[in-house]
C-alpha cells in the first residue's frame, strides 16, 4: 500500500472517538475487519444497507466494523457512497 493512501485516513482517525484500531483485510473474502478493542468481544451485530456490519459488546458499545465487499469502496468502483 502506498504511504500517500494510508495518510488519507489520518483526518478520519483524528475525528473518531476510537483512538486505537486494529485493521485486518482478508483479500480472498474481500472483507475488512476494524476492531476498536483487542481482543474483539462482539456479541451483537447489525448490518446496514451498505453491507457494513457494526459489532457491539454486551453493554451495547460499538467495538468494531466489518466491511463486506470492501473493494467496492475503491474510488474507481464507487457509485453513491
Amino acid at each position: 500500500m502506498e504511504e500517500v493512501e494510508v495518510l488519507k485516513i489520518i483526518p478520519h482517525i483524528l475525528k473518531s472517538s476510537h483512538k486505537k484500531m486494529w485493521i485486518d483485510y482478508d483479500e480472498e473474502a474481500d472483507v475488512i475487519y476494524i476492531s476498536f478493542v483487542y481482543p474483539p468481544k462482539a456479541v451483537e451485530h447489525e448490518e446496514d444497507e451498505n453491507g457494513i456490519i457494526k459489532n457491539y459488546d454486551k453493554n451495547g458499545n460499538l467495538v468494531g466494523l466489518t466491511i463486506i465487499e470492501a473493494k467496492r469502496f475503491l474510488k474507481e468502483n464507487r457509485t453513491n457512497f
